[in-house]
This record gives structure tokens, C-alpha cells and sequence, in this order.
């Protein structure tokens, strides 16, 4: 299972079967359920007036626990602070692992296709810190560089080209981990 955002759903010309997290499990022989909403975050509701942890609560916490749970985002958490980004985080890990204590968790900073502005790298640090407290395992994209063709042209969003890449570099993250066997 993943929540996230515009990155983890698919958004504009992207289709939700088209995102990385649909492209990653296929690649690795999994049944994705994929909760969330474009403009969502830890702490930013977005237009659809939903956080992350109202996504899991909503599309997620009444399912069968799954092996795997990630959660990707915070890229629109960029108008909050760090320290507010950090509880909702945290919160939300305690609430995935009192509701399913055997599920592995795996968090995802913020994706930027191109160089990340500062606050994103203050965002990551939150979320990082609210994994490692949480025993969660943290990924980190902001830095890598995704090449040519990779974004849309709302400058933001990737195409369908940088989502198979995210996937790529998602699924060597996971196996390297340990979480995708």
C-alpha cells in the first residue's frame, strides 16, 4: 500500500496506473492499493480538505494489514514548519503502527524533479527524523537527478517517462532495504 500526493497518484496526463507506485509494483510482482490526493501532505489538507493521515484513515485503516505500507510526500507541506510537518509526520507513524504493528513502513521524502528549494531539504529533515524515531525506514530522493524528459511542463510533475524512472530508483531503494522481498 502507498500514500502520497500528485507524485504517488498521478496527476495531469499521468494516470494513476501510470504513477511510480503503480509502475513499481508491478515491476515487483505486487497488487498496489495506492490512497491519497494531489495537493495533500502531512500537514497541508489540499483541495480535497484531506492529510495523509485522513487519507490512511479513510482509504487504508479498514483493509487487511498489509507487508508493506509506504508513504511518500511533502512537497506541499512547503508553506509549514518543519516542526509542524514533524508531528503530523510522527503522528501518523504512530497511529499506521498502533493500527498495524506487524506492517513494515516505509517513508518517502519529498520527490523534486529538478533542484530542490531549501525548504524542501527542511521538510526531508522533519519527515526523516519523525521515521527514524518511529523505527520506519527513510528514503531519500531530493538530489538525485532525473534526467531529461522526466518533467512535465507545469515544471513540477513528472511525465510518464520520469515516473518509470522514479519506480526504477524506488524499487533498487526497496531491495537494497530489504523491503521488497
Amino acid at each position: 500500500m502507498v500514500i502520497g500526493d500528485s507524485f504517488t497518484v498521478g496527476s495531469g496526463p499521468v494516470a494513476r496506473w501510470e504513477s511510480y507506485a503503480a509502475v513499481a509494483a508491478r515491476e515487483l510482482g505486487w497488487q498496489p492499493i495506492i490512497a491519497g490526493m494531489g495537493g495533500t501532505g502531512y500537514v497541508n489538507p489540499g483541495r480535497v480538505g484531506r492529510t495523509f493521515e485522513d487519507s490512511f484513515v479513510q482509504e487504508l485503516a479498514w483493509r487487511p494489514a498489509p507487508d508493506l505500507l509506504i508513504i511518500s510526500g511533502g512537497h506541499n507541506d512547503r508553506r509549514t514548519r518543519p516542526g509542524e510537518v514533524h508531528a503530523a509526520a510522527a503522528r501518523l507513524l504512530r497511529l499506521v503502527g498502533g493500527h498495524w504493528p506487524r506492517t513494515r513502513v516505509v517513508v518517502i521524502g519529498p520527490l523534486w524533479m529538478a533542484e530542490a528549494p531549501a525548504w524542501a531539504y527542511r521538510v526531508r529533515d522533519a519527515v526523516a527524523l519523525a521515521a527514524e524515531r518511529s523505527g520506519a525506514a527513510f528514503l531519500d530522493p531530493l538530489g538525485l537527478r532525473w534526467g531529461g524528459g522526466a518533467v512535465l511542463p507545469d515544471g513540477v510533475h513528472p511525465t510518464p517517462e520520469g515516473h518509470a524512472r522514479i519506480a526504477r530508483w524506488l524499487v533498487g531503494a526497496l531491495r537494497a532495504n530489504g523491503a521488497a522481498a
